[in-house]
Order: C-alpha cells, then structure tokens, then sequence
C-alpha cells in the first residue's frame, strides 16, 4: 500500500487529489497538510511513501519543507505553472518529480507509483530548464568528475539516459537489457557517485557535462 500526504494551502485542491488518490486500491491517503511546517510534522509522524507538496505555502514554503522530508518520504512537487521558477530549487532541494497542479489524474496516479517505486519522473520541459539554468554558467563545474571516472562504461551509458529521463523500463528496452539488469546498474552508479537519489544524478550529469 502507498501511504500518501497531502500538503497544499487550499482546501479545495487537498480535497481534489485526495479523491484521486482514494480511488486506487493500492494507495492511501495518510494525512494532509495546509501548510508547509504542518507538512513536514505530519511527514515525520506518519513516515509515508510520498509527499505531494505545493510550492507556495505559509510558514514554511514547499522548496524548504521538502528539504526538511526529503530523506523520510518522496516528494511530488506540484505547481500551476510550468516554467515555474522554482523548478530548480525544488529538485536540488530532493524533489523526486515536478507535476503541474492540472495534469489530468492519471498523471498525478503515475508520477505516484514512479516515484514509490523509486524512480523520478522529470517532464521534457523540466529536463530542458534544468539545461537552461547550467547553460547560463560560465563552465561546466567540475566536482565529482573524479567519481565519474570510476564508473563503468555500461554505468555511464545508463546514467546519461537516466539524466535524459528515461524510466528503467525505457532504459532497459534502449539498451537491449533486463529491466533487473538497469536497476542493479542505477543503484551501482548512486552508490560510486554518493548520491541520494536519480533527481541528484540528473543533476550531477549537467553539472559535469557528461550530457547536455
């Protein structure tokens, strides 16, 4: 069972996801939050799968409430706009997906099981302004390219389609090789690299220039 939270100021759009979220069998709406303070004590007492959370909240705004719950739950954040300019700050901040607020249902349904499962789901508009923000730098930076160089060529490979944001099945089905196979690869490259989570490496393969 996914054990969702609801954090969002208006009562209106709690009450719309929690609809759609009750309606799957497999999930389960494990409190909400009308604010981001509330949602990172309610985050800490439930212990849930995932956290939809809002960006633009009182008291502690969405960016540093998922930075607070990012090492307990995943977070989905959700936005009315897609060029949001938070974007950025929010991933950075341990965001595992980014969903605008009127994606119709199956999309926030989606972005659920992805990110319960361990994965992140970054939209092509999102993987382009995470472009655009290192693209304005002066040069690519260069940390951690020590670690990239421990990476096998395979891991590599996998890592440049993760930071194209592609799921393990779409790797797997790119690369002619098990889904287990691509797996056991992410998990291997997170681990050389030292990083929490996919969104961290997305980050780290523009930050390098191993893609862009």
């Amino acid at each position: 069972m996914i054990r969702v939270v609801i954090a969002d100021d208006q009562a209106l759009i709690r009450a719309g996801f929690r609809m759609i979220v009750q309606t799957q069998p497999d999930m389960q709406v494990a409190g909400e939050a009308g604010d981001g303070q509330e949602a990172v004590e309610l985050v800490r007492r439930e212990r849930p799968d995932v956290v939809l959370m809002d960006i633009r909240m009182p008291r502690l705004d969405g960016i540093r409430a998922t930075r607070e719950v990012a090492g307990i739950a995943r977070v989905v954040i959700l936005t009315t706009f897609e060029l949001d300019e938070y974007v950025f700050d929010a991933l950075a901040a341990g965001a595992s997906a980014f969903l605008l607020k009127a994606a119709p249902p199956e999309d926030l349904i989606r972005a659920i099981r992805v990110v319960a499962g361990g994965e992140a789901l970054l939209a092509p508009s999102v993987t382009k302004r995470l472009i655009e923000e290192f693209a304005k730098r002066p040069e690519p930076a260069k940390r951690k390219t020590r670690e990239l160089e421990s990476l096998t060529e395979r891991e590599a490979e996998v890592l440049k389609e993760v930071a194209r944001g592609l799921t393990n099945a779409e790797i797997a089905a790119r690369l002619h090789v098990s889904e287990t196979t691509v797996k056991t690869h992410v998990a291997h490259l997170l681990d050389k690299l030292e990083l929490r989570d996919r969104v961290q490496a997305v980050i780290l393969a523009y930050e390098t220039g191993l893609v862009g």
